[in-house]
């Protein structure tokens, strides 16, 4: 009984020394709203439901963003989700590389995102079909298919 309580005690004193090793800023920037993306309503409230949270400038920050392990997993996937595309800025991009991040976001709705980590803690940014669908057909600019290259 005394060594499990020497070891839960240990396990207090490194999860304390944890909360004082930094991670990113959790951080929202001021950003203008006139370059943010201009889509219908109803897409608009798919991706602040679904993506906003890492995509966006207008993150969410849960209680447990500060406390670690876990605030390193929730500010780096925010850092290099908004790295790899930010809504709040997307009319500052080129034509060429919206058209890029809409074929990404075409083939990763069915795949890859929203994370299933973040799905876990957030259940209800879980994509419907029909929600998939109206993200695809606005990444295809209404074609409902995109043509990929083999490589």
């Amino acid at each position: 009984m005394k060594s499990f309580l020497y070891f839960i005690g240990v396990l207090i004193v490194i999860f304390v020394i944890f909360q004082f090793i930094p991670s990113y800023e959790k951080a929202n920037p001021t950003f203008d709203k006139t370059k943010e993306i201009k889509i219908s309503k109803d897409l608009k409230s798919i991706f602040k439901k679904s993506c906003y949270d890492c995509h966006s400038f207008e993150t969410n920050w849960p209680w447990y963003a500060d406390v670690a392990p876990m605030k390193w997993v929730v500010r780096r996937d925010v850092v290099e989700g908004r790295k790899a595309l930010n809504f709040s800025i997307w009319d500052s991009y080129p034509n060429a590389k919206k058209e890029e991040l809409k074929k990404k976001i075409f083939r990763s709705i069915n795949l890859a995102m929203p994370l299933p980590q973040y799905l876990w803690l957030h259940p209800d940014a879980k994509l419907s079909s029909d929600d998939k669908k109206k993200v695809q057909n606005w990444a295809s600019n209404g074609k409902g298919y995109i043509k990929m290259e083999v490589r």
